[in-house]
């Protein structure tokens, strides 16, 4: 379903949907909704010019949505000419969602209303240390959001949550989540549904990302968009022409597991000397054997670290050095940093290279924790690109920075609440 246009519902008459009298009123009053929520206040008589339904139509339709609680007036308008005119707008009230982000690192908690407006949230650190402390972190940060929004659980409609990994609905967990230790154990999510008390999707958050960053940010426009969330793991969405694409089993994008080939060399001052192999030391490529190391674990968080401290980076006093700081050095000009993150554009172009050539996308949108930094990386994966790909895209930072999985999560978890939100509610009347 394309996250920018109007929700659809099944249309009298179609098939399996049998045409009577109740359907089209139904019909009639979910046109004017939508019309409503995409282009805000209007008037009775331009909801009829718009609709071609006629005047009485619009206003018995209207009167119906307002006792149901779903649009209420925004307001009058004074014509030139005429009477004064009743502006109506959809009541954003008439139901919540709640969108998370589950990274290693931290959990992102929003509470949005029907507009998309977010009224509540939670940013913490994640601190747990196994999957169920994690599971239950996510849960109280969320009822903590839901608290602060005044409202209760059984007020959020749907739940979306953006998490490392492909959901698999036989096994109702996640698969390859390597950041997550014990993430992809059957049945977690199921739990935390119960502790949030409403009805849960689970979805990769880079494909929620890409969907955010569409819908709001850098790919607007795209026709083939690719979003790269670089971060403590590697991840990889794709939109079509607004659709995101999943692959047979969900698993599209994946490029995290993609083997990274022993030929990939770092920039060409690697810790080996010039032009030698320049996989840290210590990391899990130095065997050098094709296929012993994969994308995620070369490119990701973790890997920048290692290759900076193999480079000579070290912090002041032995504080914890964190991918955040090698790049808050780089942009010092500390040559050790500039030359991890050289490293890092390196790896990151042999990703792009394989996509471009896989997927041929117009944009790739460079995202995540590391991915933030596009202003240090971009043009260096630019100049690595000329070398590997004959195909190669336009690429462009995030308008959404860190925020993008959380507001795809929010988006997508409307595109299910507005629709169940009508139909209790009109089912009430």
């Amino acid at each position: 379903m394309s996250p920018h246009q109007p929700t659809s519902r099944p249309a009298a008459g179609a098939p399996g949907v049998p045409w009577n009298r109740q359907r089209l009123r139904s019909n009639n009053e979910w046109l004017l909704l939508e019309l409503l929520r995409t282009g805000g206040g209007t008037s009775r008589a331009q909801l009829a010019r718009d609709t071609g339904l006629s005047k009485p139509t619009v206003s018995a339709a209207l009167a119906e949505l307002e006792q149901a609680g779903l649009v209420r007036e925004a307001g009058r308008v004074a014509p030139e000419r005429g009477r004064t005119a009743v502006l109506y707008e959809v009541d954003p009230t008439a139901g919540h969602v709640l969108g998370v982000d589950i990274g290693r690192a931290r959990l992102r908690v929003a509470v949005a209303d029907l507009a998309g407006t977010v009224v509540a949230r939670r940013d913490v650190a994640n601190r747990g240390r196994t999957a169920d402390a994690v599971a239950e972190a996510v849960v109280a940060a969320a009822r903590e959001a839901t608290a602060e929004a005044g409202l209760d659980a059984a007020d959020i409609v749907h739940a979306v949550i953006g998490t490392p990994g492909v959901w698999d609905e036989e096994r109702r967990g996640v698969r390859y989540a390597t950041s997550l230790p014990g993430w992809g154990r059957p049945g977690l999510f199921d739990r935390i549904g119960e502790g949030l008390g409403t009805a849960v999707t689970v979805a990769n958050d880079a494909n929620l990302a890409a969907l955010g960053e569409y819908t709001l940010g850098a790919g607007r426009g795209s026709r083939m968009f690719a979003y790269l969330l670089v971060g403590t793991g590697l991840g990889l969405g794709v939109v079509k022409d607004g659709e995101l694409l999943l692959g047979a089993h969900g698993g599209l994008g994946e490029i995290g597991l993609v083997p990274l080939p022993a030929f990939v060399g770092g920039p060409g001052d690697g810790p080996g000397g010039p032009g030698g192999q320049a996989v840290p030391s210590g990391g899990p490529g130095e065997s050098g054997e094709p296929g012993g190391t994969t994308l995620e674990q070369e490119a990701a968080a973790d890997a920048v670290v290692r290759a900076a401290r193999e480079f000579g980076l070290e912090e002041p006093g032995g504080k914890r050095l964190t991918a955040k700081r090698v790049f808050e050095r780089a942009r010092s000009g500390d040559a050790a940093a500039l030359r991890a993150v050289r490293w890092e554009a390196e790896r990151l172009a042999y990703a792009v290279a394989v996509l471009s050539a896989v997927l041929d996308p117009d944009l790739l949108v460079l995202g995540g924790g590391i991915g933030s930094s596009a202003d240090l990386l971009l043009e260096p994966l630019e100049q690595a690109l000329r070398r590997f790909a004959p195909m190669r895209p336009t690429l462009a930072p995030s308008l959404l920075g860190e925020e993008a999985v959380l507001l795809g999560a929010v988006s997508t978890a409307l595109e299910t609440a507005r629709p169940e939100v009508f139909e209790r509610r009109t089912a009430q009347l």
